[in-house]
Parts: C-alpha cells; sequence; structure tokens
C-alpha cells in the first residue's frame, strides 16, 4: 500500500506524537536493565499468545536460572489487532501472520503441547498428551474462547457466503468477510452489525466494523441503497459513558439506526434471517450482509478448573478470579492471569496487555527475591476507533471509566483525527511486536 501523501507534511512533532502515542518512543529508546534475580524457580505459562509471549520475554530478562516453560501448540502467531484492517480490504491476511518461534527469548523453554488440566492446589499442570508438570508459580493467558456454537444455524465455514462476515475468526476469516461487505457495498440493502451479551476482546471492533460499512459505501456512491442497523445487547453502545454517547451522535448523524436491548441467537444463512432476543421477545430481521460477533467465554481448561470466579459478573464465561490491580489470583497466590481471561473489569485488549503483563510480572519476580512490588494496573485500556477510512479517535480510559489521555493538547480523544488513525494502520505494529519481545 502506497504511503499516504500526508506523511510527508506530517512533520517531526506530528510523528514523534503518533509514535509516543502508540507507545513506540518507550519501546524502542534504551531502557536500563535490572540486576537478574537467580532463582530455581519453575514458572509455567499456558498460553503463547500476546500476554503469554510478553510474559515469558519479561521473566526471562528479570530471572536467572529460571525454568520458564510456555505451554501451546500454536505454531502460528496472530496479531489480532490487525484483522480489522484486513476486513476493510487495506491489508492482506499475512499481515497479521508470525510465528511462535520467532519472538521467543533463549531461555525460554517452548513445548507445543494444550494444557488440559490445572490444579492449583497440587501446583501441576496436566498436557494434552499426560505430561504432567509442576510449577512454583502459574501465568494463564490462554486467551479466550470465541463460542459460534452459541448461535443456532452458525456455520464458520460459511463466512464470506451469502452476506455473512465475520471478523474474529481469523485472518482468512476477515479478508472473506471483506469481499462478503465489498459485494454488499457494490449493490447496497440491508446491513446488521452487532456485539454478544459476554465480555469481549476489544469491543470497539463492531462499531469500527459499522463505521467502516458505512464509509464504503459512500466512497462507491451507494449509501442512500443501503440500511445500516447496529444491535447493542444492552442500552449502551460503549461502557465509557462519554464514549457511548459521541457514538451515539455519529451513528445518528451517519443514519445508523441503533437497537438496543437485542441479542443476537439464531441466524438462517440460506434465508439470510437472523433472529434477536428482545425485551419483549424474539425477533426475526432479514439482511443482505451481516458481521457476527459471536459470545466469548474462557477456554474450557480454565472454565473447569477451580480459578473462575465463583460468583459474580464474570462467573458466569469462566473468567479467572483475579486482583484488579496487581493480576495475582485472590485465593491462590502463585497463580497470575493476564491477558484475554483475566476477569477484571477492563482489559481485554492488546493495549491492556501491554500494561498488566510488567505488573503481574513484577509482583511474581518480587515474590521471588523476598521483596514487596508496588506496581499496579489501574484498568488502562486504548481502543483507536476507526469512524471511517482514515479517521479515528485515539479513545483510552481506565476502570472508573475516566479518559487518560496520553498526550493531551495534541490527540483529542473524541475527535475524528487522521493521526489516530496513523496510529492504527501504521504505529500499533510495531509497538505490539515490542511487546512481544518485552520491551515495551
Amino acid at each position: 500500500m502506497p504511503i499516504d501523501p500526508k506523511l510527508a507534511t506530517l512533520g517531526r512533532r506530528g510523528l514523534i506524537a503518533a509514535a509516543a502515542a502508540a507507545g513506540l518512543v518507550p519501546a524502542f529508546l534504551p531502557r536500563a536493565r535490572a540486576a537478574a534475580v537467580r532463582t530455581k524457580a519453575k514458572i509455567v505459562i499456558i498460553g503463547a499468545g500476546a500476554a503469554g509471549l510478553a510474559a515469558a520475554n519479561r521473566l526471562a530478562d528479570r530471572l536467572e536460572g529460571a525454568e520458564i516453560i510456555l505451554l501451546d501448540r500454536r505454531r502460528e502467531h496472530l496479531y489480532q489487532p490487525g484483522y480489522t484492517l484486513v476486513a476493510a480490504g487495506l491489508k492482506p491476511p499475512s499481515y497479521t501472520v508470525s510465528t511462535t518461534a520467532e519472538w521467543l527469548s533463549e531461555p525460554v523453554r517452548w513445548i507445543e503441547e494444550r494444557a488440559a488440566e490445572i490444579d492449583p492446589v497440587a501446583k501441576t499442570v496436566v498436557t494434552d498428551t499426560g505430561r504432567r508438570l509442576a510449577y512454583d508459580f502459574l501465568i494463564v493467558a490462554p486467551g479466550l474462547e470465541l463460542d459460534y456454537g452459541a448461535i443456532e444455524g452458525m456455520d464458520v465455514r460459511r463466512i464470506g457466503s451469502n452476506g455473512m462476515g465475520s471478523v474474529y475468526a481469523g485472518p482468512e476469516a476477515a479478508a472473506a468477510t471483506w469481499r462478503a461487505m465489498s459485494a454488499f457495498a457494490d449493490k447496497g440493502g440491508v446491513g446488521l452489525f452487532l456485539r454478544p451479551a459476554t465480555e469481549m476482546k476489544c469491543a470497539g471492533a463492531p462499531l469500527k466494523y459499522t463505521f467502516i460499512t458505512d464509509d464504503v459505501l459512500r466512497r462507491r456512491g451507494n449509501r442512500a441503497k443501503a440500511e445500516l442497523n447496529y444491535f447493542a445487547p444492552t442500552r449502551v453502545l460503549f461502557s465509557v459513558p462519554i464514549v457511548h454517547e459521541k457514538v451515539r451522535m455519529l451513528f445518528g448523524d451517519r443514519d445508523v439506526k441503533v437497537n438496543y436491548q437485542h441479542t443476537l441467537t439464531k441466524l438462517d444463512l440460506d434465508r439470510r434471517i437472523a433472529t434477536f432476543r428482545t425485551p419483549d421477545g424474539l425477533k426475526e430481521v432479514g439482511y443482505d450482509f451481516i458481521n457476527v460477533v459471536p459470545p466469548m467465554k474462557a477456554p474450557e481448561v480454565v472454565r473447569n478448573s477451580p480459578l473462575p470466579w465463583q460468583t459474580g459478573p464474570w462467573a458466569a464465561e469462566g473468567w479467572v478470579d483475579v486482583d484488579r490491580h496487581t493480576m495475582r489470583h485472590k485465593r491462590f497466590p502463585e497463580v497470575f492471569a493476564v491477558g484475554d481471561v483475566a476477569g477484571v473489569p477492563k482489559g481485554k485488549t492488546a493495549a491492556s496487555v501491554k500494561w498488566q503483563v510488567p505488573v503481574a510480572v513484577d509482583h511474581l519476580v518480587a515474590d521471588i527475591a523476598g521483596t514487596r512490588s508496588s506496581e499496579s494496573y489501574n484498568g488502562y485500556t486504548s481502543c483507536p476507533l476507526i469512524t471511517r477510512i482514515g479517521r479515528a479517535m485515539l479513545v483510552e480510559f481506565d476502570y472508573n471509566d475516566n479518559l487518560t489521555p496520553s498526550f493531551p493538547g495534541i490527540i483529542a480523544p473524541l475527535e475524528e483525527l487522521w493521526i489516530s488513525w496513523v496510529m492504527k494502520e501504521i504505529a500499533l505494529k510495531p509497538t505490539y511486536l515490542a511487546m512481544l519481545r518485552g520491551r515495551a
């Protein structure tokens, strides 16, 4: 893709602002390396996604002599923040794909097996081959499970056909979604967009794709031929009230019809009919294009262990019961959870991983060193919310729904800015990869 000519005129200050706000400046500046803590501790990390790799590499940097085991069958590493760009026709699927091996520090031992059982009382993990691994500390970072099976009639194999897309299912599914959406944009019709009633990764993604579809329709001169509908399972579009209000206003301005308290329960893929659960009962809606976002839950190995919340809002889907500030398990102090699987009010984004992992690692290393850590995660989450191709809002917030802009006065969080788009399209991936190596 050619570089936007605006890059040439952005200027040094703007480029530095974009890089800094995306985390690139601290990622690539030299940082002082603290003396490694000597230990014979055995640390098992479940999951080689963004959180697991970042934790493994940070621990390798902080500890000397530790046995660090990374447990995961996945050989491919997927840059999931790039899926939306693939589904917008801006990047190829290969843009999101690398390998697990290339991001591992040498001291980390990678076992290509899947965790099948977790026993935090015995401090052991059993793999799908029957291998039993004892640990002194455990970091749980397997991501989450896309529960497509909870939608009656859904068939992942049919993504991209009959007007059905689903960005989350992987790089090829994102590309197939682009083809289905592009065909819809050529003709118009009824488009349906939604989010599930469960917790989910990158809650802004369904909104982004609604805005992207609207923009593609306008660029092709077919917006008047299309009706766009967004379905929210609650009474809000975004968990942060001021962001909800901004999105509501933008949807109103762009003629996107909003339906609150609607949850997708069933699809008839041949007849192109979606069924939603509403306070007034089931409601069938016909469509020409639909972007399906499935319910999400913790992986089975976590749900079937003693680790999830026992009661409360994060119990139903099996999220791990951790302290929201330290990421340490509330009942098993040798266990930490980071990334999507952690049962905290915010934080199922790559930006959250960037801040959660250093906190969890610092507390774990402090335990080994016999000291105490004062590090605390405040719920920081960042969402580069695309509002049209070439424009985005950089929404950053914490547990208390406070907006926490990294550079006030340079990047306004609720304005549709080109610089925020540059961060999403260009600057975000390098800082993500630096995070994997434990450098961001």
